[in-house]
């Protein structure tokens, strides 16, 4: 039987080394050097380089961190983990049909998930039917025919659910959800279900847009920064140019978080002298090691502290808000001392950050996964909102809200359609530009088809890219669900885990990178990408690809919205193949933003998207900004048990692993790791780097990740932190965020056990 979770056998842990103060500088030169040129030829992977996230060039598939709107620099405006994506797809390394010949999917399974992702790129479609050990080649028509006969055998368009990940162009994201929709069914679940759901939810209830409202620009007028939640470091290394930046112009810049994230102390800018060779920069002034899911409490405790100071902005608020008055009550009952206790920060600190938030009114507040993945994580949102609001830190330049999105065009995808529940207003525009009226009852996010397919009652499985098994949570439970499909398909350029715990039959689907041509019939095409600040740019690959086999992600949508679908609706879907500016055309006519989409892309750097809140309009039922009143409940562990939260190390974006080490947590070759507290490890008696199992029994189900060594590390006491996806099984399929379904991967209670 193949293995849902990635191999328990160490690969043998190295004399640790000492936390890193400085991120970048020359280690991060070498890192690149090595992994890109490791991977590829010099001259090609120059070549892909000098194009990355330039104008007109490739954008980088790994984060959504924009790029400037001016000058960019000539060596190429990319990161370490920029340049380690790159590498990871443009490699010439090649996964043949000859290469699963010599590899069962049960052989295969038994790898690790680097190894899998080393063997190269997929080169052609490939099928393995109920009964057989191995993957065989298939012609793309048969893959068309198979996929199509499944999905019109089915009782409902229902049973069927299609993944989209955030990797996907606003083209590709755009035909499939259009095809999918004419096919009868909302069931789109995507990445965002699982990162930045809660910031939607959040933000749209009280700013009326589930976006960040500002702009690259705005960073250098901030006069104070709040970094909640994140590690930008290593998730977002472009982000420390811009908090240099800021830090120049003379502002402050916070960072909350329980671990010392080295990106958050120290840069060294490797594009300038001073950082190559000078002592480079501190960026950070005030840094609160806050417990795990404190943020609400601390929050909340500001909240407070700003109205007793009168330290609030009365004119913003009478004009531009809701809610005040419910807000300002809950106070009567607030404790600032028992919130700060909760949040674990000491009472000199909180009034260290009160200061600056009270002397200054331009503030950003940037948060990732760390805010978004806890059951409160939509109330602890709306807490920050509540701040920028007090402060009139909204609306104005220098201020507002940044989420920052990890996969490139996560928020792309959701701006094209990429949704399971759909407003009137985007059926209502599907149906007139297209002469169809959509599914109107919503369909499945990420949670809600694990358990559709886990109880059979969804049959087919499709995945528009990314890793499915490997990023969701409950992964043996995922893994049966997954199994119990008569059909799971799979398009994607590397080989994953999600190939290798499949349905009776399952595809994989090859398709072109951000960096490979495209050409069809019209001639060469370009996609589009939309960043963490809404702007849309163009994005063309510069290599030919490694395989004429290798099909387009809207071309492979087109073919198989054709096969499916015939003539019914009187759509060509054909067409779009042809040329990518048809598809651009009826993006423009159905999605607010983009009109004249074809000539406003093709200029040097894109386009800004409307953003209401960044103007200080706010689109709610009111017309304005909304406080909320959100309560804050301690989740309570017993003696014996941790609250963990899952992370990335510096070798990885999201489940792709490019190596095995954690350079700035000073981790060598060794990933089934738990970080604790030296003195929780005294007191439960455990030895340096001691063999554990970490057992979650949420639900009365016990969950275990086995054989993992305890790493005494700098974490708050009675926290734990892990790498995932080696630690997702641990993670409760209903252990979710209020309001959004975003699973808890921040804040899973657990216990270890030595292993005897």
């Amino acid at each position: 039987m193949s293995s849902a979770q990635p191999p328990k056998d160490f690969t043998g842990l190295k004399q640790m080394s000492k936390n890193s103060s400085i991120a970048a500088g020359w280690p991060a030169i070498s890192s690149s050097i090595k992994h890109v040129f490791g991977a590829m030829p010099v001259a090609r992977g120059l070549k892909t380089l000098f194009n990355l996230n330039q104008k007109g060039g490739v954008d980088c598939p790994s984060c959504a961190w924009p790029d400037p709107d001016d000058h960019r620099s000539g060596l190429g405006e990319y990161c370490e983990n920029g340049a380690k994506a790159i590498a990871d797809e443009a490699t010439t390394l090649k996964a043949t049909p000859v290469f699963f010949q010599r590899y069962s999917v049960a052989e295969m399974a038994s790898k690790s998930d680097y190894w899998l992702g080393q063997q190269g790129r997929l080169t052609h479609p490939m099928v393995i039917r109920e009964g057989q050990s191995h993957y065989e080649k298939i012609t793309w028509e048969g893959a068309f025919e198979l996929i199509s006969k499944e999905l019109n055998d089915l009782k409902s368009p229902d049973e069927a659910i299609f993944y989209t990940s955030g990797r996907s162009s606003n083209e590709a994201a755009f035909l499939y959800q259009l095809f999918i929709r004419a096919f009868g069914t909302n069931n789109l679940p995507d990445c965002s279900n699982m990162c930045h759901e809660s910031s939607g939810v959040a933000l749209t209830e009280t700013l009326g847009l589930g976006k960040g409202s500002v702009t690259l620009d705005d960073f250098e007028k901030a006069e104070v920064i709040v970094i909640m939640g994140q590690n930008p470091g290593t998730n977002h290394p472009r982000m420390l140019t811009t908090l240099e930046k800021a830090k120049k112009n003379g502002a402050k810049i916070v960072a909350i978080n329980p671990l010392f994230e080295t990106g958050l102390l120290g840069f060294k800018n490797p594009q300038t002298m001073q950082g190559l060779f000078g002592q480079g920069a501190t960026l950070t002034d005030l840094y609160l090691q806050i417990r795990i899911n404190g943020d609400l409490a601390l929050l909340k405790a500001v909240g407070k502290k700003l109205i007793d100071l009168e330290a609030i902005d009365f004119d913003f608020i009478q004009k531009n808000t809701d809610g005040y008055s419910d807000f300002l009550k809950q106070f009567e009952t607030v404790d600032i001392e028992s919130l700060l206790e909760d949040a674990g920060i000491s009472l000199g600190q909180f009034d260290e950050l009160v200061n600056l938030l009270a002397e200054n009114s331009k503030i950003i507040v940037c948060w990732a996964m760390g805010l978004t993945q806890h059951k409160n994580s939509v109330a602890t949102i709306q807490e920050v909102v509540n701040l920028l609001l007090l402060r009139g830190s909204i609306g104005k330049e220098g201020a507002g809200t940044c989420p920052v999105r990890g996969h490139s065009n996560v928020q792309g995808d959701r701006t094209v359609g990429i949704m399971h529940k759909p407003s009137a207003a985007f059926n209502e525009a599907i149906e007139k530009n297209f002469g169809f009226t959509p599914p109107q009852q919503h369909g499945y996010d990420v949670v809600e088809a694990i358990e559709a397919m886990y109880e059979k009652k969804a049959k087919v499985f499709f995945a528009l890219g990314g890793n499915f098994l490997s990023a969701s949570p409950d992964t043996e439970y995922t893994a049966q669900a997954m199994k119990n499909c008569s059909l799971t398909v799979q398009v994607s350029t590397k080989l994953n885990r999600s190939h290798l715990i499949h349905g009776k039959t399952a595809l994989i689907l090859p398709c072109l990178g951000r960096t490979d041509k495209d050409f069809q019939k019209s001639g060469e095409q370009f996609v589009t990408t939309e960043n963490s600040m809404g702007v849309v740019q163009k994005s063309q690959g510069v290599l030919n690809p490694l395989s004429e086999d290798m099909m387009s992600e809207p071309a492979i949508v087109a073919h198989l919205a054709h096969k499916v679908l015939g003539n019914k609706h009187d759509m060509n879907w054909l067409a779009y193949i042809e040329n990518y500016t048809l598809i651009r055309e009826d993006i423009a006519k159905t999605i607010e933003g983009f009109k004249n989409f074809e000539e406003k892309v093709t200029q040097d750097g894109g386009f800004y998207l409307p953003n209401a809140p960044r103007e200080g309009k706010f689109k709610t039922s009111s017309g304005k900004a909304k406080f909320t009143v959100n309560i804050w409940e301690k989740l309570s562990v017993k003696p014996n048990e941790y609250l963990m939260m899952t992370i990335r190390s510096h070798d990885q974006f999201n489940t792709t692993v490019y190596g095995l080490n954690d350079r700035y947590r000073g981790i060598y070759n060794e990933r089934r790791i738990v970080f604790m507290n030296p003195k929780d490890m005294f007191k439960a008696g455990f030895e340096n780097y001691e063999k554990v199992d970490i057992i979650n029994e949420f639900g009365g189900i016990k969950r275990i990740a086995e054989c993992f060594l305890v790493v005494p590390y700098n974490i708050p006491m009675g926290c734990l932190a892990t790498y995932f996806p080696e630690a997702n099984v641990l993670v409760p399929l209903h252990a979710k965020a209020d309001g959004s379904q975003t699973p808890a991967s921040k804040s899973v209670v657990v216990k270890l056990e030595k292993i005897k």
